[in-house]
């Protein structure tokens, strides 16, 4: 059994290590965006990832479930907990606007989401934690995860490989510009909203403007459905549940003079329990049955869920927000509770199978007041939160293996 000396000794070397390789994290960063790859054609970025663990005591599996995902193992000196430390690694279709020296070679692709800053703390810290395997009683998996921007996303095809089924606990972290560099945030149960999508085309009977009676108009019955879809927020859902509709596409150009025949929507839906999940599309199904019927026109629905809400592990999230707060480092200066966030994120899959915690890591640019948010193409960061994701996950990494 160690000493208190040991492992406090083990995490100041961990700590130290990460220190020294801070230029390192940030070089490695600057090339990653400036050569970015959207989902699923994520090729080079793929082989870059893998070809940093080559020739290091590990095991590496790549082209990990339904594109490019990597899992490195990395199996500590005593047999313990598995843990995994995911990262995802996929830009954006986004044509770069951000005034940098690294600024994308690849014309309209962008990380504009930090996921380029994820991938780039990852591998300098798992770096480091491979050098001190001997001394970590467990084994920890590495995910390095393509596909996190374009659903069907890499998450789920690699909870379904098998490949992480022994996974006891799971931590990730996202850079936000919702602070300075040293600002961690956390939230405990539901945290990110999941996602649905919709795609609804009604069809009726086209004719001359002239003689309405004898057509049976499209536009209409598609523009009782945009209202009264809204009427599921309102009326449906409690007021302390959290749902929206976004019809954000409704191709019904046509004539002037001319009745449509058929009319199609696409939606946005996003919810943040599962039992608002259920509601709403319960409810969207009866509105269009009751379409049919009211204005005699046929309808097909697609309705596919996708990323499913992102739910903390209460316990878990507790460890991880106290642990940073007894930290003392420099370089970490504020630890507080976030709101739950609106938009959605595949680690949700990983959070429904294993109890996880993914928390933010604030990287608001220095002297910005209003700084781009997340998918903007101007978006920037400060770069010294890549450090502290860095030693907030190995922190963290410590404190579960109780080595701190």
């Amino acid at each position: 059994m160690r000493s208190k000396e040991e492992t406090n000794k083990l995490k100041r070397e961990l700590m130290s290590m990460v220190e020294s390789r801070k230029e390192e994290i940030i070089e490695i960063r600057r090339y990653l965006h400036e050569n970015p790859e959207i989902s699923f054609k994520e090729v080079k970025t793929a082989q870059y990832i893998a070809n940093f663990y080559k020739g290091k005591d590990v095991d590496i599996q790549t082209n990990v479930g339904n594109g490019f995902g990597i899992i490195v193992t990395i199996k500590g000196g005593k047999p313990g907990k598995t843990i995994g430390l995911r990262a995802d690694f996929d830009a954006l279709p986004i044509v770069e606007e951000a005034d940098v020296p690294f600024k994308s070679k690849n014309e309209g692709v962008m990380h504009a989401c930090g996921h380029d800053g994820h991938t780039a703390y990852l591998l300098v810290l798992a770096d480091c934690l491979i050098q001190l395997k001997d001394s970590i009683p467990g084994t920890i998996k590495i995910i390095h995860q393509h596909a996190e921007e374009v659903p069907p996303g890499g998450a789920k095809s690699i909870v379904e490989s098998g490949l992480i089924d022994d996974l006891d606990a799971i931590f990730g972290i996202h850079l936000l510009p919702m602070g300075p560099a040293g600002t961690i945030g956390y939230h405990a149960g539901y945290s990110f909203n999941g996602r649905a999508y919709m795609k609804l085309k009604v069809k009726g009977r086209g004719g001359h403007g002239s003689s309405r009676h004898l057509a049976n108009d499209a536009i209409v019955a598609a523009a009782h459905f945009v209202t009264a879809a809204q009427t599921i927020i309102s009326r449906r859902l409690s007021p302390f549940d959290v749902g929206v509709i976004t019809i954000g596409s409704f191709d019904g150009k046509g004539t002037f003079n001319v009745i449509k025949d058929s009319v199609e929507l696409e939606g946005d839906i996003r919810y943040m329990t599962v039992e608002t999940k259920e509601t709403i599309e319960k409810e969207i199904r009866r509105i269009v049955r009751g379409i049919e019927e009211e204005f005699g026109v046929t309808c097909e629905l697609t309705y596919t869920p996708d990323y499913p809400p992102l739910y903390n592990d209460p316990e878990l999230t507790a460890m991880v927000a106290e642990s940073l707060r007894r930290m003392e480092d420099q370089d970490i200066k504020e630890v507080k509770e976030f709101p739950a966030m609106s938009p959605s994120e595949d680690f949700a899959y990983y959070a429904e199978k294993f109890p996880g915690c993914f928390f933010y890591i604030a990287c608001s640019p220095k002297g910005v007041e209003d700084p781009y948010f997340n998918h903007h193409p101007k978006f920037d960061i400060d770069e010294d939160a890549l450090l502290v994701a860095a030693k907030a996950v190995g922190q963290v990494v410590c404190s579960y293996y109780q080595l701190d």
